[in-house]
């Protein structure tokens, strides 16, 4: 009788069930520890999505399960109407590697941009001393700041930004690392800048650091604020806590989520003290935004890079991963034109679609996404061994080869 049953598969089901708007892989993951995952068959693959940045610590680890569980069985959820002390905890944290300020929780990397968006509308009434007067915000070409209303139309892409017509007026883009195509934007109306430290959806490409000095002089001359979204880049990812400290600067807001949280939801923007209090009650706020459980979750997230100093771990073993991955490049010019990136958020960009070669890595062995520009992305967790390193250098070049 049992064998004549018919088993149906989490394939089954979401063909059955579930919406249409992932181009997602023939893979079902069921099972992860540290940098590895199983598929449902027991296959074992070397994890650089890790979520696409958001597994900071790998799956599963010890020390942050701990927490999320021990946090389980005491308080979960309270709403923003009360204090907690894991949210007050976690905000003094933040605060800690960025600067004096305060910090707003939400859900995403999306609902933490749409913060800082309302934040600049706040900040040009404030310069302008009459509503509406001072709303517009200069972002970049190529940026992705997400799919949410404020964030799509800050999200210059077509792919992203059709069918959703009309879009959030206000926003004017410049050419991402040419400061002057900034500069010129700049009007009466102008109320801040907004740009990634370094674009991740479009292809890994860092923001220099005579590009990034001289926007913060820019808003600094024109009164406007530098909006970093460092949902990707930031937490570590680069080597540092935050992408931006490699060009000297402090923003006026930042805008983070994805590894924060090392696998559950969160996000939050940190504001300068002298933006803070632009945010009155009644103007902005979210149900589940820090809650006692994603508040746990993130401070374990920080106790381990802290503990385990995983900041330095992934400044010194990116450095000969990243040789590794340019001797790759000189070896296979015809296909790979070029490696960037910092830290452990790694860009090969390719001579044509990635696509096939994103199917290659998986088949042996090794999950990447892709990016814009013919780009596989490598996001490792940050506590990703050498050895783990050298073995996706092996990986991709044996794919490489193969398709030579």
């Amino acid at each position: 009788m049992e064998s004549s049953l018919i088993r149906t598969t989490a394939a089954d089901l979401y063909d059955a069930h579930v919406m249409k708007n992932y181009a997602r892989a023939p893979l079902t993951l069921v099972r992860g520890r540290g940098a590895q995952v199983w598929d449902d068959a027991g296959q074992c693959y070397l994890d650089f999505t890790s979520g696409i940045a958001v597994s900071a610590l790998g799956h599963c680890h010890p020390q942050w399960v701990a927490a999320v569980q021990r946090q389980a069985g005491e308080l979960i959820h309270v709403s923003n109407l009360f204090r907690n002390p894991q949210q007050a905890e976690l905000a003094r944290r933040i605060v800690g590697y960025a600067g004096p300020g305060r910090v707003f929780f939400c859900n995403s990397g999306a609902e933490a941009n749409e913060a800082m968006i309302k934040l600049s509308r706040l900040h040009g009434e404030k310069k302008a001393g009459e509503e509406g007067k001072c709303y517009k915000i200069i972002g970049a070409k190529n940026a992705f700041h997400g799919r949410t209303y404020g964030s799509m139309s800050a999200t210059p892409q077509e792919k992203i930004q059709k069918h959703f017509r009309p879009l959030v007026p206000g926003f004017a883009f410049a050419e991402f690392n040419n400061l002057q195509s900034f500069a010129d934007l700049i009007d009466d109306q102008m109320a801040a800048i907004l740009i990634e430290t370094i674009q991740g959806e479009s292809g890994v490409v860092p923001g220099t650091v005579e590009f990034l000095r001289g926007l913060r002089e820019l808003c600094n001359r024109h009164n406007l604020l530098l909006l970093l979204d460092e949902v990707q880049c930031g937490i570590g990812r680069t080597g540092s806590f935050y992408g931006f400290e490699y060009a000297g600067i402090q923003p006026d807001a930042i805008g983070m989520a994805k590894g924060l949280g090392g696998g559950y939801p969160i996000g939050a923007m940190w504001v300068r003290e002298t933006a803070a209090e632009l945010f009155q009650p009644g103007m902005h706020g979210t149900t589940y935004g820090g809650t006692p459980l994603a508040c746990a979750a993130a401070l374990a997230v920080l106790d381990v890079i802290e503990k385990e100093k995983l900041l330095e771990h992934v400044r010194a073993a990116s450095v000969g991963w990243m040789e590794a991955l340019q001797a790759m490049a000189r070896d296979f010019p015809a296909q790979v034109l070029a490696v960037r990136g910092r830290g452990f958020l790694v860009g090969v960009q390719l001579a044509s679609d990635p696509t096939p070669y994103v199917a290659a890595l998986r088949e042996g062995g090794l999950l990447t996404p892709s990016a814009g520009g013919n780009v596989v992305r490598l996001l490792p967790p940050l506590n990703a061994t050498r050895e783990e390193l050298a073995r996706s250098v092996e990986i991709f070049r044996t794919v490489l080869k193969a398709k030579a």
